[in-house]
């Protein structure tokens, strides 16, 4: 079942396509779960209107809703990808990398459990259920037996988390508090993504649409970030290409997140 199919399963049963749902939705966010730092967080969705919900649900999402729901599928594949890792010992025991991933596990952790109960809970209209993950891709690569393809895969997954985010910005711009809360996220993946990249030896940050090494399938993830070109502004200009380019992150669209997810979901 591919991530796009995955999505559409929840339009199709009409969940997400009535008013009086949505209403309910906004009830169960209300509720942001019984531990302290998950309700904690200001998600502000008392300030929410239908309004906000007025557009129709496509089968890739476009509302405040939608967007979490992507993030949640993501950050599923983030949580089970570094507990198979931590689990399988690849990742020399002892070592300090050991104790990045742990710290990475945990956080990916936090990010499900906060997006379950932003969403509803489990069984809410709006809940997404964890898909089943192929990181072997078919047997493509070995991640759990490899330490150098379970680090590339891992920085394959941080860069395009952080991307995928500010993808989204624009589908929870119109809820400023959605917004922030995932703002909250993309800032941490970010940190991810920069130390993973450092414990392969890469710069913390992506230089044009290079992808530092890592199997071609993974192109996606970089194709744009060779753009040079922000708000009529040539950045290149005065620092050259590859400082204009590692100065910003380029957006992946919804679409875009979605074939990269394909290939690691069932």
């Amino acid at each position: 079942m591919n991530l796009l199919k995955f999505i559409e399963s929840f339009t199709n049963e009409g969940v997400m396509q009535s008013k009086g749902s949505r209403r309910e939705s906004l009830d169960q966010f209300g509720q942001l779960g019984k531990n302290f730092a998950l309700a904690s967080i200001p998600f502000g969705l008392a300030t929410l209107t239908n309004s906000a919900y007025a557009a129709d649900i496509s089968p890739t999402p476009n509302t405040p809703i939608g967007a979490l729901q992507l993030a949640l599928t993501l950050e599923y594949l983030e949580k089970e990808y570094y507990i198979m890792g931590l689990e399988s010992g690849v990742i020399p025991t002892g070592s300090r990398d050991e104790k990045v991933f742990m710290q990475i596990s945990d956080h990916e952790t936090d990010h499900v459990a906060f997006l379950i109960n932003g969403l509803g809970g489990v069984g809410s209209p709006n809940f997404v259920a964890k898909p089943t993950f192929d990181f072997t891709v078919g047997g493509a690569f070995d991640p759990f037996n490899d330490y150098p393809t379970f680090l590339a895969l891992a920085q394959a997954f941080e860069d395009t988390g952080v991307r995928a985010y500010k993808g989204q910005a624009g589908n929870l711009i119109s809820t400023p508090d959605l917004l922030t809360a995932a703002l909250q996220i993309h800032s941490v993946e970010a940190r991810h993504a920069s130390e993973v990249r450092r414990l392969r030896g890469q710069k913390g940050w992506i230089i044009r649409n290079d992808r530092g090494g890592l199997p071609v399938q993974a192109q996606g993830t970089y194709d744009g970030e060779q753009n040079t070109n922000q708000a009529g502004y040539n950045t290149a200009a005065l620092f050259g290409v590859d400082a204009g380019t590692e100065a910003f992150d380029e957006p992946l669209t919804t679409q875009q997140t979605v074939s990269i997810a394909n290939l690691f979901i069932v």
